[in-house]
């Protein structure tokens, strides 16, 4: 009687893990409601970014020094009409795109 009374539990609590370990289905309006929940959370913008903190003094003197090297520019450009290129064109005109970008960047967001 004790060993059927153990077999007995013992069938009672495999087939009350075996229930617990099948799934359960889900069903279709929670999956649609997560669907919708996913959707949503897609089509919230992020938050703007913070706002960068700009040194005007830098950039005035950033756009002075743009400034006087476009006005040598079309001089060196000249000499390059008559035969002579300038050595330090190349650099100059590398240096005005850098500077150009950076006050682009500094000003417009």
């Amino acid at each position: 009687m004790r060993i059927s009374l153990l077999a007995l539990l013992f069938a009672i609590v495999l087939s009350a893990s075996a229930a617990q370990a099948q799934a359960h289905p889900i069903p279709p309006g929670i999956r649609q409601a997560d669907q919708t929940e996913a959707q949503t959370e897609k089509n919230i913008p992020p938050p703007p970014a913070p706002r960068r903190t700009v040194d005007y003094a830098n950039l005035k003197h950033d756009a002075d020094e743009l400034a006087v090297l476009a006005q040598s520019v079309p001089a060196e450009v000249d000499q390059t009409s008559k035969g002579a290129l300038p050595k330090d064109l190349s650099e100059k005109l590398k240096r005005i795109e850098k500077l150009a970008k950076h006050l682009r960047n500094s000003l417009i967001p």
